[in-house]
């Protein structure tokens, strides 16, 4: 039974407060949502990832031993960030190991694969390196970094080929000024010079501001003659970075070229401040100083530049011009030997070999040391004379006159190739006077230049009294421009400065070696005998990198 108190009675206002308290109890118990719980696994990886970063490897090797412990080894990311510290500690064998372990665990990873790659490429295993990076790509196609790694494993393995390949596939995923370098330098090992420099050109589109891009642009275009568009990349690479010593370097090197040695000199000081145990550097000065004719100075500075770098051949190359010069032919001897081990495939060393051989009075290992020259030379005329030089000289007339038939072959070819190209006038005063001997002037190719022709800056032209015998030592010693002679149409490797050139010392006769000359290098020449005496003029230019 209901009573009417219980229904419809209103109720009064401490019961309705009453009523309300649980609600309002309810709300003040409300929390945020607690935060999800980690694996055990994945627990510390954001404070191991901060510790790294930050380049706290030690406290970051910890927390990493820890983790792996409570994770019974089973942390992929903890195993990733310590091979990485191990890689940069240079425990390559090791980071390897791990980076294995983090594929097994995830092999869907192509970050995994592509760090199993990289240490076998450190480690000099480039094949399988190649196969883990094709793996990679298998799990990410558009990935630049495959690309580009597979490329330079193709370059190092020398399959340029497919280096090009990769490196375009990478260009074309996305640009980067290292991909743009490396295919540069895969077009240059090819001969390809042209596809070099417009791979270059592209690149300073693209990065204009590069100037390791700039300062190489300007140096490919140094070793192609075009001297204006060197300067002006060149230039620009100074303009962005003053301090920029390889392209201060090669602004001397030029300067050097045309004979400018003082100039070069000052631009070279700069570069001493900067980098002074460069071997290209104190090249360069020694040849300056060389130019200069302060030949003690040239041997002390280019002695530096050989403790620097011993089996840089380029040096030991000058080390022996400048012996010769000073007729010191036992060092030369030695120096040139030494050149011909990390160079034997270079013609002029063997040429010059001769020559000092030919001083020291072995006429049978000079004559050796020529035929290998001619064998291995195939554009320099000057090989050719100073083997016509030296076996008419030892009687061998026919032989003389095959070898200034082919120097008069190559010299119809470069003057073919190049409508300005131009000939040391003391080489071609010599080639006239070797015809003359052979009886062969109506066929000479050479055209002896006028009193008022013009010759390069610091070329070596002996002062000559009209009759006057062959064989003297009229330009002994004296320094000429590296930017004159045939050496226009040799092409140089990439990224190259010239030094100074010399003249070739005297050839001996068929029954005496000469005297040593008795007035200081590039004196009028003496009165002789009336047996002639044939001497070789060489002119060599010296390329550093």
């Amino acid at each position: 039974m209901v009573t009417a108190s219980s229904v419809g009675r209103p109720k009064m206002a401490d019961e309705v407060a009453a009523s309300e308290l649980p609600v309002a109890t309810d709300t003040t118990k409300r929390r945020a949502p607690k935060a999800p719980e980690l694996p055990i696994g994945e627990r510390r990886n954001w404070l191991i990832h901060q510790h790294y970063i930050r380049k706290d490897y030690d406290t970051c090797k910890v927390i990493i031993k820890e983790q792996l412990q409570e994770t019974n080894g089973m942390c992929e990311y903890a195993i990733y960030v310590q091979a990485l510290i191990l890689r940069l500690e240079g425990k390559i064998q090791q980071s390897l190991e791990l980076f294995q372990s983090c594929a097994i665990l995830n092999p869907s990873s192509a970050d995994n694969i592509k760090q199993v790659a990289r240490s076998l490429f450190l480690l000099g295993k480039h094949k399988a390196a190649i196969e883990f990076y094709h793996e990679a790509a298998k799990l990410n196609e558009k990935d630049w970094e495959i690309s580009h790694n597979l490329g330079v494993c193709y370059f190092f393995i020398k399959d340029f080929k497919n280096a090009e390949e990769h490196l375009n596939l990478a260009l074309q995923i996305n640009k980067h000024d290292k991909t743009f370098m490396m295919l540069g330098k895969v077009h240059l090992l090819v001969g390809a010079t042209d596809k070099a420099v417009e791979v270059y050109k592209r690149a300073v589109e693209f990065s204009p501001e590069n100037t390791e891009l700039l300062t190489t642009l300007g140096l490919l275009f140094l070793q192609l003659g075009k001297y204006q568009k060197a300067f002006e990349h060149l230039g620009n690479a100074l303009t962005f970075d003053p301090n920029n010593y390889k392209a201060i370097l090669a602004a001397g090197s030029m300067m050097q070229t045309h004979g400018d040695f003082d100039v070069a000199m000052n631009k070279y000081r700069v570069v001493a401040c900067a980098v002074p145990e460069s071997p290209p550097l104190w090249n360069n000065i020694g040849m300056c100083f060389f130019g200069k004719k302060k030949y003690v100075a040239a041997i002390s500075c280019l002695k530096r530049a050989h403790y620097l770098s011993p089996f840089d051949w380029k040096v030991l190359y000058n080390l022996g011009l400048v012996h010769l010069t000073m007729q010191q032919y036992a060092s030369a001897f030695h120096f040139l030997s030494a050149a011909i081990n990390l160079n034997p495939r270079m013609g002029e060393l063997y040429m010059l070999l001769a020559v000092a051989l030919t001083n020291l009075e072995d006429a049978e290992n000079a004559t050796r040391a020529y035929e290998q020259a001619v064998t291995l030379d195939e554009s320099n005329p000057l090989v050719n004379l100073n083997f016509a030089i030296f076996l008419y000289n030892h009687g061998d007339k026919k032989g003389a006159l095959d070898q200034y038939q082919e120097m008069e072959r190559k010299v119809n070819l470069l003057r073919d190739s190049s409508n300005n190209f131009e000939f040391d006038p003391e080489l071609m005063d010599m080639a006239q006077k070797m015809g003359t001997a052979l009886q062969v002037s109506d066929s000479l190719v050479w055209t002896k230049p006028g009193k008022d022709s013009k010759l390069k800056p610091n070329s070596a032209t002996a002062t000559k009294t009209p009759g006057a015998p062959l064989g003297t030592n009229q330009a002994l010693g004296q320094a000429m421009s590296s930017a004159a002679s045939y050496n226009k149409s040799i092409q140089l490797p990439t990224g190259i400065s010239k030094g100074a050139t010399m003249p070739f010392e005297p050839e001996p006769d068929v029954e005496k070696a000469p005297s040593p000359p008795t007035d200081p290098p590039g004196s009028p020449e003496p009165a002789v005998s009336d047996n002639p005496k044939i001497r070789t003029s060489k002119r060599k230019t010296k390329v550093e990198e």
